[in-house]
């Protein structure tokens, strides 16, 4: 793969973004990188970027497999392992070093205060997560509508949300 393929741009853009990833990698890099490779650098389209990550967020394992299949849409296998590991390797290093810092020189205090201060910050890129693959993925009025609906009843109900997964898919095929 040359220097001027996709992926390594894409990789060092993922790198950076899991530095950042306090709420959880989904909430942060979801809406970053479908940002990026739909609407900055065209690589993918909205519903093939909504796809990827919805097959990533039901298949088994972890939730940030949409990361690896954005990569091997975009480069293959070799873009799928790059991406991979740059989503794991930088977090992973950053987190080791902090909990080294944490254990050695700083008390629970800082640790508390951290946790107060992520949970409002993942809540909003949670938020904007949902938003931006709701952009992304609803072709008109009609799937906002259905979107709305379905994030007030998993908010107002305990209904398992596969089952309006496949509630929605029904509608999308009869078309309504």
């Amino acid at each position: 793969m040359d220097e001027q393929s996709p992926v390594w741009e894409l990789s060092l853009h993922i790198a950076v973004m899991s530095l950042m990833a306090v709420g959880g990698g989904v909430v942060l890099l979801g809406p970053q990188v479908g940002q990026y490779v739909v609407e900055v650098q065209h690589w993918l389209t909205g519903g093939q970027f909504a796809a990827a990550y919805a097959i990533a967020q039901a298949a088994p394992g972890p939730n940030l497999l949409f990361i690896s299949l954005v990569g091997w849409l975009i480069a293959g296998w070799t873009g799928a392992i790059l991406t991979t590991l740059a989503v794991l390797v930088p977090s992973t290093l950053l987190t080791l070093s902090v909990v080294r810092m944490n254990t050695s020189r700083f008390s629970g205090r800082l640790s508390t205060a951290l946790g107060v201060a992520f949970a409002p910050i993942s809540i909003g890129f949670l938020a904007a997560t949902g938003w931006l693959f709701a952009r992304m993925s609803n072709p008109d009025w009609r799937a906002d509508v259905l979107t709305a609906l379905a994030a007030l009843i998993l908010l107002r109900t305990k209904l398992n949300p596969v089952l309006l997964i496949a509630v929605g898919a029904a509608l999308g095929m009869a078309q309504l």
